[in-house]
């Protein structure tokens, strides 16, 4: 996008004035009450036409692999064990992080990023924070290397390192180098290689969104690039004449002796694209594949049914049947060709029998199942704790100690403010409310299906106007509705408010009984969006009618991210019963 730049430039330069040691006096204060919302029995269920439509026959899987906002996938291999990374932004922890033995069933290992004291997004949009990972195994050292570009707290680009993905992962370590979308690569001499996105050298930048590829070399054994190693391997892209935008997300690999370049090019919207270069040397020169792009969908008709779009940003790895197969982000717009859902991680097998690698099917109109890799004999997507996919209901009664790693906090841990009690899960509030830009007492979840509902029941009795619990649907800071609970005199309310552009405005509001726990629910149909209550746990009663989702969407609240929906609670309520 040709906003990212100055987003990148602008947020970097805030971190680097604004970065010191997050101290007691800069956590969110949590208000001293003993009336915090106690939440239960909370059920997500989408319903999506297409997986209705399309149900999966033996040896097939869904693409996407991964629903919901999880963009920017890398993923690496050791023995039969793969694992993937995605970007998260300003949400915590950071970087998710995903384990598989067939590329087919996956497991949520959680955030590689979980430390706040080392990876704190406290005071930044939500569209910041970290993305754009890569994960590479180095079998030299028998070390996994995840390499990211942290807009917070003055970090630049860091490297963090483990034995085992299973069992944590290293401190960051910063590098010394600018720019984006950093990868590490070693060679089968053991060296190691950084290639990452950069603007042009001072001077010589020639229209909005050029941008270059870099490569260093790495220093294995002080986890450091060498000073003075660095090279323009790519300028603007596969043609300079063209004037292409956003190279950027590259990926080094090495095969029969040759090496290999891999960038998206073209920005991550619908001109979104994925390239790949050749060279004899890992600093270059670098030779553009005569059949660039090789996985676009930007040549299809807007209105195509089942539209997959802004396809791009891949890594490669190679499968369990010794075929390649590849991972990129894309989207799922809804009815209205609003992007709701975010980015998420699709996958094709790639044919690599030539000289350059092509995604299979990645230049036609995307389909939503794929053959598992051969020799893989079960889908156990969604059992015994593999990730869902499809249309899926997950059910969550805070029965367990530990919360699953769906659950994520925005802009700091979820166990600052949520603990699991015997009557469900407890937010204590913080005294901010959802248009601050700062951490939130809110339990997200991913929207993960363009149709889906999301129902929690709630046990509450708000003290005063500036108490308000119940469910958010968010895109940013910005660009939200709240449904909640709130006092008003001596009346309980539930309301309805929308806020677009940093503005906000109550939809609807009535007086309810408070007596026992309530039933809320928000259900969507693509952009048609209701908001529901239910005072006796089952009889539902719309407020405000249908309403757009609108503001929920990319197209209209800009930034990286998906829309999340999450259980809310704040002690700095400003949104008022009419």
């Amino acid at each position: 996008m040709k906003k990212r730049q100055l987003l990148f430039l602008s947020s970097l330069m805030l971190g680097l004035l604004s970065f010191a040691a997050i101290g007691d006096k800069d956590k969110p204060k949590e208000k001293a009450a003993n009336n915090p919302p106690v939440f239960s029995n909370v059920i997500y269920s989408g319903d999506d036409e297409i997986y209705k439509k399309n149900p999966l026959k033996a040896g097939e899987f869904y693409s996407p692999v991964l629903q919901g906002c999880y963009p920017d996938p890398a993923i690496t291999r050791k023995g039969d064990d793969y694992y993937m990374v995605c970007s998260s932004f300003a949400m915590f922890p950071g970087v998710p992080i995903f384990h598989s033995k067939d590329l087919v069933n996956w497991t949520d290992l959680g955030g590689v990023l979980n430390n706040v004291n080392e990876f704190n997004p406290h005071d930044t949009g939500i569209s910041q924070g970290v993305y754009a990972p890569g994960i590479t195994y180095n079998p030299h050292n028998d070390t996994f290397y995840m390499i990211v570009t942290a807009f917070s707290g003055g970090l630049g680009n860091i490297i963090v390192k483990t034995k085992d993905p299973k069992k944590g992962w290293g401190s960051p370590i910063k590098l010394d180098f600018g720019g984006i979308d950093p990868s590490v690569f070693f060679d089968d001499n053991g060296k190691g290689y950084i290639v990452h996105n950069d603007a042009p050298d001072k001077g010589k930048e020639l229209y909005n969104g050029h941008r270059v590829i870099k490569v260093w070399e790495y220093d294995v054994a002080t986890d450091k690039v060498i000073p003075g190693t660095d090279k323009i391997i790519v300028d603007g892209g596969v043609d300079l004449s063209k004037k292409p935008i956003w190279i950027e997300a590259p990926h080094l690999y090495k095969k029969d002796g040759h090496y290999y370049l891999m960038c998206a090019e073209g920005g991550t919207g619908g001109n979104h694209s994925e390239v790949v270069f050749i060279s004899d040397s890992p600093k270059g020169p670098f030779k553009p594949s005569s059949n660039n792009p090789i996985l676009t969908q930007r040549h299809f008709p807007k209105d195509r049914p089942n539209k997959v779009d802004w396809a791009g940003h891949a890594d490669l790895v190679l499968g369990p049947d010794n075929k390649y197969y590849g991972v990129f982000l894309g989207v799922r717009p809804n009815d209205k060709d609003r992007v709701n859902i975010g980015r998420e991680t699709f996958m094709l097998p790639v044919d690599w029998s030539g000289t350059f690698p092509v995604f299979e099917n990645g230049l036609v109109p995307m389909e939503p199942k794929l053959k598992m890799p051969m020799g893989v004999t079960e889908n156990k997507t969604g059992t015994n704790g593999f990730f869902p996919n499809g249309n899926f209901t997950f059910e969550e009664n805070f029965t367990s100690d530990k919360l699953d790693y769906r659950w994520i906090g925005l802009r700091g841990p979820r166990e600052n403010f949520a603990a699991v009690t015997k009557k469900g899960l407890q937010i204590n509030p913080f005294a901010v409310c959802i248009k601050e830009l700062k951490p939130t007492s809110t339990l997200f979840y991913r929207q993960q299906h363009n149709t889906f509902s999301f129902a929690a029941t709630i046990d509450y009795k708000p003290a005063s106007q500036k108490d308000l619990a119940g469910i958010v649907c968010l895109q940013n800071e910005k660009f939200n509705y709240v449904f909640g609970i709130t006092k008003k005199g001596n009346d309980t309310y539930v309301l309805l408010e929308r806020t677009e552009k940093g503005t906000s405005k109550i939809i609807a509001s009535k007086k309810v009984d408070m007596k026992k726990p309530v039933r809320l629910q928000v259900k969507a149909n693509g952009d048609s969006y209701e908001f529901s209550y239910a005072v006796n746990g089952a009889d539902f009663e719309n407020l405000g009618g249908a309403v757009s989702g609108d503001i929920l969407s990319t197209n209209v609240a800009g930034g990286f991210t998906g829309a999340l929906v999450g259980l809310y609670a704040t002690a700095a309520n400003d949104a008022q019963p009419q």
